[in-house]
């Protein structure tokens, strides 16, 4: 019993200090990560406005930051080619959303079907590689051919930035499932729908959350674009309509908007992955 009692609280002390090894640095280098990226903030901002203020510069081709936040002001309240900033944005929103839903719908049991079935990827695996280099504005031009200019077009062409990472990271992620897991699970008498649902998808879980993230950064930089074909609302339309009648400030807001709501998407899906995958990504 003292010996047993003795393993014990060794044990518990070791667990105590490997603990605080991974812990430690770990918190201590959040705060100065955040202090970086504040003073790495501040230093850009105090930049821009030097050079705004400098008259080196005409205010034509770079309004000062204050110039730009009166701006914010009068496009969320009064608005931008009849919508507000909010409506702009919402426009946007609604496009990505549902590009997202439908790439992670087809996305996910499509990835999982060429990590699990070698005859899936001789069959599809040659028009997944033509198709993934392609650069999605490419198909722009067909896709208003074949389905026109409204919002399909636009929702159509974000999904297709979207689906190949999707894709591809829930493939290897179905492919890198431990063998002596599914073994374990068969053995106890798990089906093949069991086998799916508790034991590969859990375990793809991060990679599919990577591949999400992937794929959400190119399908917002795709909506932009995608927004200058036959649009009336969102971010990508006001940037390119202030640009038209050379209103700079407006072009410099939309950008620094997109950049914000890309940055809180990233974000956010950090801390998805973060809560429902706690084993990986630790460091993100």
């Amino acid at each position: 019993m003292g010996m047993s009692g003795v393993e014990t609280t060794a044990e518990q002390e070791l667990l105590s200090v490997s603990s605080r090894i991974e812990g430690g640095p770990r918190r201590g280098r959040e705060p100065s990560r955040l202090w970086l990226g504040a003073a790495s903030l501040a230093l850009l901002l105090g930049g821009w406005w030097l050079l705004a203020h400098s008259g080196w510069v005409p205010a034509l081709f770079l309004p000062a930051p204050e110039a730009v936040l009166g701006k914010l002001f009068v496009v969320a309240g009064q608005g931008f080619m009849d919508a507000t900033l909010w409506q702009h944005l919402e426009a946007s929103l609604q496009r990505i959303a549902l590009a997202l839903a439908a790439a992670v719908a087809v996305g996910v049991p499509l990835g999982a079907l060429l990590g699990r079935s070698p005859l899936a990827q001789g069959l599809l695996d040659p028009m997944l590689e033509a198709y993934r280099p392609v650069p999605p504005l490419a198909y722009l031009p067909l896709i208003v051919i074949w389905f026109g200019i409204g919002e399909l077009s636009k929702v159509l062409l974000i999904f297709l930035a979207i689906l190949a990472p999707v894709v591809i990271a829930t493939r290897h992620g179905v492919a890198q499932v431990s063998r002596n897991r599914l073994r374990a699970a068969q053995s106890l008498g798990a089906s093949r729908s069991q086998l799916l649902w508790l034991v590969v998808l859990p375990e793809a879980l991060p990679q599919i959350l990577t591949g999400i993230r992937i794929g959400l950064g190119a399908g917002w930089s795709t909506l932009v674009a995608a927004e200058l074909v036959a649009a009336t609302r969102g971010l990508g339309f006001m940037v390119q309509s202030a640009a038209q009648f050379l209103v700079t400030d407006v072009v410099v807001l939309g950008i620094l908007v997109i950049a914000a709501v890309a940055f809180a998407l990233e974000l956010g899906l950090r801390a998805l992955q973060r809560r429902l995958a706690p084993w990986h990504g630790q460091d993100d």
